[in-house]
């Protein structure tokens, strides 16, 4: 019950700044943009500023003020709402995770610029593929992920596998568990030796619209844990994994993000692979 009512009083919270924000546009800011522009424009420009950078803007604020300090079981968007659970991860530098991962018939997500997107919005309409498109932000730690991956669906628009990796180090003398994995120590190391990749695997399947904001996003399909067995096997097939550890984060879960009527479920383990020594052109 006092889970519960926590719960409540946090979502209660987060839904204040939605309100203020709904209120001020339909008072101040659409009544600026009516007097000046057609309806339909202002309408859509009043919606552009409220959903993509005011809302946004002051979650981000209060996530910034209030931040986790341990492994969680998922990563978050920009505004700091539940995302896609941690699921896999991968020990290796980052020129051997690339190469891996390359190898396995993935993609390396190109970075997020306004060219990109364009390129990304471009390609279905002229009927290419973009197989490098860039995946949206999303936070673990406080920053967002240090590399991506992705394999597109043929002739489906905005279906994709794809996996976002967060670098951590972990300490080597002890049992690999959430309390072996350094986090914080990222900045310092990840030129370095092994480093640990966190992850989080997931299956886009098409577009919904986000309920606390009305941006359009992408569905997330519900069976998580399927993604990071692909990832598994398909590294397995390539010959490239030579130990894969198993770590409990927490029980089974069903997680109800962020998408209307999407939700996503997961054993709560996270599959840690080693990889074994892969030869790097020089």
């Amino acid at each position: 019950m006092i889970q519960y009512t926590v719960r409540q009083a946090k979502r209660f919270v987060v839904l204040i700044p939605g309100l203020v924000i709904a209120y001020f546009s339909i008072r101040d800011i659409f009544p600026y943009f009516n007097r000046r522009l057609p309806l339909s424009l202002a309408v859509l420009i009043t919606y552009v500023l409220a959903a993509y950078v005011m809302i946004p803007a002051i979650i981000r604020l209060f996530r910034i003020v209030i931040r986790s300090d341990h492994l969680p079981l998922y990563c978050v968007t920009p505004d700091g709402f539940a995302s896609d659970p941690l699921n896999v991860g991968i020990i290796s530098t980052r020129r051997e995770l690339i190469t891996a991962m390359e190898a396995a018939g993935w993609y390396m997500a190109d970075r997020h610029s306004i060219q990109n997107v364009f390129r990304m919005i471009m390609a279905p309409l002229v009927g290419q593929v973009y197989r490098h498109a860039p995946v949206s932000n999303m936070y673990l730690f406080g920053r967002r992920q240090d590399i991506a991956f992705e394999i597109p669906i043929e002739n489906t628009v905005g279906h994709r596998h794809h996996v976002r990796f967060w670098a951590t180090t972990y300490e080597k003398k002890k049992r690999l568990s959430v309390h072996s994995i350094a986090w914080h120590h990222r900045r310092e190391h990840v030129m370095g030796d092994n480093l640990l990749w966190v992850g989080s695997a997931s299956l886009d399947v098409g577009l919904n619209v986000i309920r606390h904001n009305l941006q359009m996003t992408h569905m997330i399909d519900p069976d998580t844990d399927s993604e990071r067995d692909l990832i598994v096997n398909q590294l397995k097939h390539a010959g490239l994994v030579s130990k894969v550890e198993t770590i409990k984060l927490d029980n089974p879960y069903r997680l109800i993000n962020r998408v209307w009527r999407g939700y996503l479920q997961t054993d709560g383990k996270m599959s840690v692979v080693n990889l074994k020594r892969i030869p790097i052109d020089q």
